[in-house]
């Protein structure tokens, strides 16, 4: 049987390997069937399609270079189809050696399973596949393409973004000391000056710390921490009472049980839990509590806050803690609130992980969002951390 015919009578059990595989990368643990296998089988199908249609030496050539498109409506597909995966392995939290990995997978499945039921090659089974690794590094070529614009893409508005939220407070900041410096202590506006000054000296000082952050894990390092003995009842009803001060009219609620003392860095943590609320203050329903609660049953705590209201969509669930996934999709901007470069949810994941816990999230419309946070009590051993 030729590779193309077999290829075309064998998508399910090639795109069964296929799904497995992606299922077997880190962001692909949490993905749907159909998401897993995304573009896989239009590929596949404009593969085999394009390999029954003969080719010029100029066109076998322009499709080794990676021009693709050179031979015709299937190659166009192929092309068509590489460049949705590429763009949709961003949104999913795919890394670029992940979304090559794939392709490596996909050829040795094909070849593998063609080989095991056709054992004796001839001359046209050479150039099968000649045709078929032609193919694969046509459609890896558009898929890396796409990929690498979606973040480069992704990256130019993060700089924007970026660049508007500390332009703005710096100069609230500057018109502020503008009007303290020609009038006296005791004019009427110095106190509202002095506050717009403080107010967003913080909101720099927060973009800027995020940033750092970001930064210091962006390499792949683990988040650096200070530990030392933490009453997280006390740390989080701090927190808990910030808020309450800073968001009157929302109802919020706190349950703290248990032991909560533990081995921890009070400074993360704090994040994690400030981090948290914000979220939930940021998207949850100004008619629901808003719930934290944290719990312990001697070696484990377990920190949660719980809001009400729209539930997170659940093709965003995967790639929720991930940074700059929000700065991918054209809409993201116009969603974004003022002060918030989209690197919260990631911060506290790091925070967590270095600490040797968990963190995950559960969203619908009948239950609300909760986010879920699990630490041990004590210093993890090393090379005990997930």
């Amino acid at each position: 049987m030729r590779l193309a015919d077999f290829i075309l009578e064998n998508v399910e059990p090639i795109l069964a390997e296929w799904e497995v595989f992606a299922r077997s990368l880190a962001p692909g643990m949490k993905m749907t069937k159909l998401a897993l296998r995304n573009d896989a089988e239009a590929m596949l199908l404009a593969t085999a399609r394009d390999m029954q249609i003969g080719q010029s030496l100029a066109q076998q050539a322009s499709k080794s270079k990676g021009h693709g498109g050179a031979a015709g409506e299937e190659s166009d597909r192929l092309d068509n189809a590489s460049v949705m995966h590429g763009a949709g392995r961003v949104g999913s939290g795919f890394d670029i050696v992940e979304v090559v990995s794939e392709y490596r997978a996909l050829r040795a499945s094909v070849l593998r399973l063609w080989t095991e039921r056709h054992p004796q090659f001839d001359i046209n089974d050479v150039n099968d596949i000649t045709r078929f690794n032609e193919s694969i590094d046509q459609s890896l070529a558009a898929a890396v393409g796409s990929y690498t614009d979606r973040i480069d893409q992704s990256r130019r508005m993060f700089l924007a973004i970026l660049g508007h939220d500390l332009r703005s407070p710096l100069n609230s900041i500057s018109m502020a000391a503008q009007l303290i410096s020609r009038t006296s202590d005791k004019h009427p506006d110095s106190p509202r000056a002095l506050s717009v000054i403080e107010t967003n000296t913080e909101a720099v000082t927060r973009l800027i710390r995020d940033l750092i952050d970001f930064a210091s894990t962006g390499l792949g390092s683990t988040m650096p921490l200070t530990r030392g003995p933490v009453d997280l009842e006390l740390l989080c009803r701090n927190v808990f009472a910030e808020f309450c001060v800073a968001h009157p009219q929302r109802t919020l609620r706190f349950f703290p049980d248990g032991d909560l003392m533990g081995d921890y860095d009070a400074a993360r943590l704090r994040q994690v839990v400030s981090n948290l609320m914000g979220n939930a203050i940021q998207h949850g329903s100004e008619e629901k509590p808003i719930v934290l609660s944290a719990t312990s049953d001697g070696s484990t705590v377990v920190l949660s806050v719980h809001n009400e209201g729209p539930p997170i969509p659940s093709e965003k669930l995967a790639t929720i803690f991930d940074p700059l996934m929000r700065h991918t999709e054209p809409d993201s901007t116009a969603q974004r609130v003022p002060g918030s470069i989209g690197l919260g949810l990631y911060i506290v994941r790091e925070i967590v992980v270095a600490h040797g816990g968990t963190v995950e999230v559960a969203s619908t419309a009948a239950e609300g969002t909760t986010f879920t946070v699990r630490l041990p009590q004590s210093c993890p051993v090393e090379g005990d951390r997930q």
